[in-house]
């Protein structure tokens, strides 16, 4: 196993400009999770560390090694890609271990390391049949054991549960990240779905146009994003966004809405910002500001509420059962202890 260390990397297509200098360290054992809009450079960084693309400036180093240089083959690494890239006329059991046969290692050892593999992704009784005989979720766990098979320092994910229906997504994000927790290999995983970065992720870059905005452990990134772009990327749903300005009372929105805040910035009164406040973090209160219900949404365990206050619309999202209506009157309150409040020029955070 081993380190990845990312160090002022750039890449160009020509005149285009896609990665800005990016500059990530991942430990030795770390699930690394870079998330972020289509387009972001994400899938990108990830080829340039697996070497199947170029760098056009600054290195990459796995362990102690720059691999600037080194041939994907030669760079120690695994990649499980989006859509499986199985043999058709392969059986499993030879789709596992074609990458040692490759290596001429012996048949003993291939079928050994292939049937390790094959237990710990429950593969034993597949290991006969061919890819058109497996579901989705079969496929990608022989995806999956192919870079086990190989024991590599570093297991590369490029968007692996984008093809997969959603209970199988939920599933399989359980399954790598078991994967991770016993076998301890560095892993760099992309996606654009925040929830797979939350649930999986030992640590989140998030990146957007070619640029890292913020990464940390995932709760930090969630209780204090460091601007606007990571506070709307991170959380689902969304976080709301209030635009206003700082008054001795707390947060007036532009429609007049009072909103009360733990701690303003010294000297901020009259200050034009944007105010953000999670969903989940409104309480219904006699003490609220008065919002008039627009959609309600009952998932079962909790409920989703669109309410209209100020000009402004809403996301609020409650534990409990509400009975409000469309064109009805709540009161809701914001935690004061929850909210954030971000530059409105710059979008930077400001508490």
């Amino acid at each position: 196993m081993a380190g990845v260390e990312i160090r002022n990397v750039r890449k160009a297509f020509g005149a285009t400009q896609v990665i800005h200098g990016v500059s990530i360290d991942i430990e030795d054992g770390e699930f690394v999770i870079l998330v972020g809009p289509s387009g972001c450079g994400k899938s990108t960084l990830l080829r340039m560390i697996a070497g199947l693309e170029n760098i056009t400036d600054g290195e990459i180093r796995i362990g102690e090694r720059v691999v600037n240089n080194v041939p994907p083959k030669e760079r120690d690494i695994a990649m499980v890609f989006q859509n499986y890239a199985l043999y058709p006329h392969m059986t499993v059991a030879d789709n596992m271990g074609f990458s040692l046969k490759l290596r001429k290692a012996p048949k003993s050892e291939i079928e050994a390391r292939v049937k390790r593999a094959a237990e710990i992704l429950g593969l034993i009784p597949l290991l006969s049949r061919y890819p058109r005989q497996l579901s989705g979720g079969q496929r990608q766990r022989v995806a999956m054991g192919r870079a086990i098979v190989r024991d590599p320092q570093v297991f590369l994910f490029d968007e692996p549960l984008s093809n997969l229906d959603a209970k199988l997504r939920v599933a399989m994000r359980a399954e790598i990240k078991e994967l991770h927790q016993r076998l301890q290999t560095t892993t760099v995983y992309v996606t654009h779905d925040q929830i797979e970065a939350m649930t999986m992720a030992d640590k989140i870059v998030v990146m957007h146009d070619g640029i890292v905005e913020q990464m940390g452990a995932p709760l930090e990134l969630y209780d204090r994003p460091n601007n606007l772009f990571v506070a709307g990327f991170i959380g689902s749903p969304a976080m709301n966004m209030l635009k206003g300005r700082l008054d001795a009372q707390g947060f007036v929105t532009d429609g007049g809405l009072q909103f009360p805040i733990a701690a303003k910035p010294s000297a901020s009164d009259g200050k034009p910002v944007i105010y953000g406040i999670r969903p989940e973090h409104f309480l219904l209160s006699p003490a609220g500001v008065p919002v008039e219900v627009v959609v309600v949404e009952p998932t079962g365990s909790e409920t989703q509420v669109v309410v209209k206050g100020g000009g402004q619309e809403m996301i609020c999202v409650f534990r409990e059962r509400i009975s409000a209506k469309p064109g009805e009157m709540i009161h809701v309150l914001p935690d004061p202890k929850l909210g954030h409040l971000f530059d409105q020029e710059t979008g930077q955070r400001l508490n």
